[in-house]
């Protein structure tokens, strides 16, 4: 009997063994996928500006009594919304595609602004939609039933191009201070290096934590990364931390989008609404999506922030401060919004380049982009006006890809190998698995050589 268990054991513990080998084969080639960047390639910038720069150029040029604002086609040709055949016409002469609305610029401003001067309502947020020429109020799940209908009522004062919407979740800030901190106000994610010529910095969002704080560059807190100088938080969504060293260091110019890749940043430039943007953050990682509107209004629990760039990009607590780019462009960072990247949801961010004139700053790109030598060390350089050019939505790519180089400082051996987004784990399976296999193996011919020396033993005394 006691034969027939050792035998059971054995074959029980071979074929976990070899569940095991399978299930780290399929988690290694599932952290390797899951790190892997979209397809890249370093496209040559125009410095007449791209699809995006044109539309906008044309509508600031036309005058919002006249046009309805401007987006990215799906052929990548800039769309402008027009309220005349006339200006049509010549919006087609510049070589860009018109559609005729019913409602200017100026009446969806002025729609915007009666809604901001109607009582506040936390959880609630309104962005100008150009492409349906409508102006569409969210209130998330947190807003009452008498609050909406309050609301209702105020669009319905306004006119029928005000539509009204419930979103899932609720507006946060993609603040967690449930998770190990790296700042004195909560788990974020590092957005752009800056500089203003003496000292370099990090920009990200003002949420984050006010003028003060103090980052650390582990969970820990024993590596101080820096200290927050500046920042704004209600109103806009912005801060700088200076680094503690004063300068940023090699690969500055490089934000990473996780597995050690990192995607060069060549300048900075506005966002367009349709335009295909990627946003990376700590919690996770690389996600892609579309501009979905501009000047949006978003009324935190913690206060209302204006002017920022809608999407339909995904995001997590702790994913706040993150870099919003396309193409190697820097478009923002990530303030906050609703849902998650399970279910998908809706993200805000602070455009950059507003941020940057407030804070008197400019990105720090490569010294190649900025006219130095290839291979230099990294230097600042102003913002390149250029953006995502003639490209479909569909072919923009994050931009060109960097190593990141002390991606992994402060992070311990340990949290490296157990991170479900690194290889780690599925390594240890299947070294646990080859471990109990040679085990297995090793105890079984132990056995028999122990059996075979008292069988002979007996036969001859």
């Amino acid at each position: 009997m006691r034969h027939a268990r050792r035998r059971v054991v054995r074959r029980v513990t071979r074929l976990a063994a070899v569940g095991g080998l399978l299930l780290g084969g399929v988690m290694v080639t599932q952290a390797a996928m899951a790190s892997a960047t979209p397809p890249v390639a370093a496209r040559p910038l125009s410095a007449a500006g791209g699809a995006g720069d044109t539309g906008s150029a044309l509508v600031a040029r036309l005058g919002g009594a006249r046009t309805a604002g401007s987006w990215v086609g799906a052929d990548g040709r800039p769309v402008v919304a027009v309220t005349d055949d006339a200006t049509a016409r010549a919006v087609r002469r510049a070589g860009a595609e018109a559609k005729v609305v019913p409602h200017s610029m100026n009446e969806l401003k002025s729609a915007t602004a009666t809604l901001r001067s109607a009582p506040r309502v936390a959880g609630t947020a309104w962005a100008v939609d150009y492409r349906t020429n409508r102006v569409v109020v969210r209130a998330d799940s947190t807003v009452s039933a008498g609050d909406w209908s309050r609301m209702t009522q105020v669009a319905t004062r306004i006119g029928s191009f005000v539509h009204m919407e419930r979103a899932k979740g609720s507006f946060t800030t993609r603040l967690n201070g449930a998770q190990p901190i790296l700042s004195t106000g909560g788990r974020c994610s590092a957005g752009f290096n800056v500089t203003n010529g003496t000292s370099d910095f990090i920009l990200t969002a003002g949420h984050c934590g006010p003028a003060g704080s103090t980052w650390f560059a582990d969970n820990q807190g024993n590596q101080q990364l820096g200290r927050t100088v500046n920042s704004s938080f209600p109103g806009s969504d912005f801060s700088l931390v200076q680094y503690a060293s004063g300068k940023a260091g090699a690969g500055a110019d490089v934000v990473a989008v996780g597995g050690g890749k990192g995607v060069r940043i060549t300048g900075a430039a506005d966002a367009a609404v349709g335009q295909r943007v990627f946003r990376s953050g700590s919690t996770s990682g690389l996600h892609d999506g579309q501009v979905t509107a501009l000047n949006a209004t978003v009324n935190y629990p913690e206060g209302t922030v204006t002017g920022l760039i809608e999407t339909d990009v995904c995001a997590e607590p702790g994913d706040s401060g993150g870099p919003l780019f396309s193409e190697g462009i820097a478009l923002g960072v990530t303030s906050g919004g609703s849902g998650d990247c399970t279910a998908g949801g809706t993200t805000f961010f602070q455009p950059l380049n507003k941020a940057m004139s407030a804070l008197g700053v400019r990105l720090i790109v490569s010294a190649q982009n900025a006219g130095g030598a290839q291979g230099a060390p990294p230097s600042p350089a102003p913002s390149s006006p250029a953006s995502q050019g003639a490209l479909a939505p569909s072919a923009a790519s994050p931009g060109s890809s960097a190593p990141v180089t002390g991606a992994s400082a402060g992070t311990t051996l340990l949290a490296r190998l157990t991170d479900t987004r690194n290889v780690g784990p599925g390594l240890l399976v299947i070294a646990g698995s080859l471990i109990a296999l040679v085990a297995t193996r090793y105890f079984r011919a132990e056995q028999d050589r122990r059996a075979y020396q008292r069988r002979y033993s007996a036969m001859w005394g």
